[in-house]
Formats: C-alpha cells, sequence, structure tokens
C-alpha cells in the first residue's frame, strides 16, 4: 500500500517520471496478491493495487536505490545484515515526520486493521512529504 500510495503522491505532484518507486519485502510471501481488504480500499481512492504480486528484496535493489523506505525496525536491521553499506539509506516510514517506531503490519487482520494503517500512512505521508522530496533532491 505504501508503494502504491506514494507512486500516486509524486503523480499528482507532477513528479511521476522522477521516481522509481518499488514494493519488495525482507520476508515476503513471494508471489502472493495483496490482501483483498488493501485492494479494495486503494480502489476507492483510484489506486488499482490489484496486480501487485509480494516479491522479495534483492542485492540489486539495495544498491540502485536512492532511498528505502520500511515499515519495521526489524525490516532495518535485516538490511543492516544483508547489505551494511546501504544503511545510510534505509529510513523508518514514521521518520518522514521525526516520528519512530513501527508502522503495524495488518496483512491478514481484515479490513478495519487496514482502515487504521492507511490513516497511519495518510499522516506520516501528509506531514513527511516535504522532507522526502528533500532527502531525494526533489524540493
Amino acid at each position: 500500500m505504501i508503494a502504491a500510495l506514494l507512486r500516486n503522491r509524486f503523480v499528482r505532484a507532477g513528479l511521476g517520471d522522477r521516481a522509481h518507486i518499488t514494493s519488495s519485502g525482507i520476508y515476503a510471501l513471494v508471489g502472493e496478491p495483496a490482501d483483498p481488504a488493501g485492494v479494495r480500499l486503494l480502489a476507492e481512492r483510484g489506486i488499482d493495487l490489484s496486480g501487485h504480486r509480494a516479491t522479495a528484496l534483492d542485492e540489486e535493489e539495495l544498491r540502485l536505490a536512492d532511498l528505502i523506505l520500511v515499515s519495521e525496525e526489524a525490516h532495518r536491521q535485516a538490511i543492516f545484515y544483508r547489505s551494511p553499506q546501504a544503511l545510510h539509506k534505509v529510513w523508518l516510514l514514521t521518520e518522514l515526520n521525526r516520528g519512530d517506531g513501527d508502522l503495524p503490519d495488518p496483512y491478514g487482520e481484515g479490513e478495519q486493521a487496514y482502515v487504521r494503517v492507511l490513516a497511519q500512512i495518510d499522516a506520516i505521508l501528509d506531514e513527511g512529504w516535504p522532507r522526502l522530496l528533500r532527502q531525494l533532491d526533489l524540493a
């Protein structure tokens, strides 16, 4: 959901061609579709997540990325152990709005969990958007 929301924001800001946004998981269930609750909630916003399939984060993505947003501190730690040279570009999503802590994973928890997490993501991206653009030299 985060990647789809970010892509949508970049397009709406006229920056769609300036950012390549991917979604990969540390512990991904490779090939699995997005949870139907998340697909439904994003579809209500005109964002199509129906074709999403989970992929695993690979070394090439770590090397090429300018910024890697993770939702949990455990994800940052896993990246550090795999590729310590990439750590400087790994941020917790909550750090965009100067917060800290993990974003709960709603996968399999039902629609209300997705509604709560989506509201958290929106708040983080609303407040953290200027910081994200500055970090990517797009401001």
